[in-house]
């Protein structure tokens, strides 16, 4: 699968693994919120990288102090509807000062691209691979910007 990363399509080497699955010993991962609080000693000891996905109903500051080291925050979107990754990203670069990648996974929409980049989001999984050329399309729709931003 390829995704969107600073404007660019790229294939995807994450895989999420959930709560339920054993996350191995190899290969870049992603685990909710819960499992990287509860397994960070057994995550450290993997071969590849670690990396956290948040559903809107987790709380950002839990993540205060402990993001060195993690590449990627998935941002879950499980309905177009719901904004609340929307804060979560910019409370990662804003509050927590988070450098690393933050990519919106789920049910987002292209036109919400535009939008989730200027809050420090920078890259898309999109569920619908034939939207691809649409969200790129997007990231440029706006040229003149009236607030400020994390980007």
């Amino acid at each position: 699968m390829q995704i969107i990363k600073d404007k660019q399509l790229v294939d995807n080497t994450w895989t999420f693994v959930d709560d339920d699955s054993e996350f191995g010993n190899s290969g870049d991962i992603t685990v909710s919120l819960d499992r990287w609080e509860s397994h960070k000693q057994q995550l450290a000891h993997r071969i590849g990288k670690t990396g956290i996905r948040l559903n809107p109903g987790d709380h950002t500051e839990e993540l205060a102090g402990t993001l060195s080291g993690v590449e990627l925050i998935e941002l879950y979107f499980p309905v177009f509807t719901d904004g609340r990754p929307f804060s979560h990203a910019r409370l990662l670069r804003s509050r927590l000062g988070y450098k690393g990648e933050i990519r919106a996974v789920g049910h987002f929409l292209p036109d919400q691209i535009f939008y989730l980049s200027r809050v420090g989001v920078d890259g898309f999984e999109l569920e619908n691979q034939d939207q691809i050329p649409l969200a790129l399309s997007c990231m440029g729709d706006f040229s003149v910007r009236y607030q400020a931003s994390s980007n």
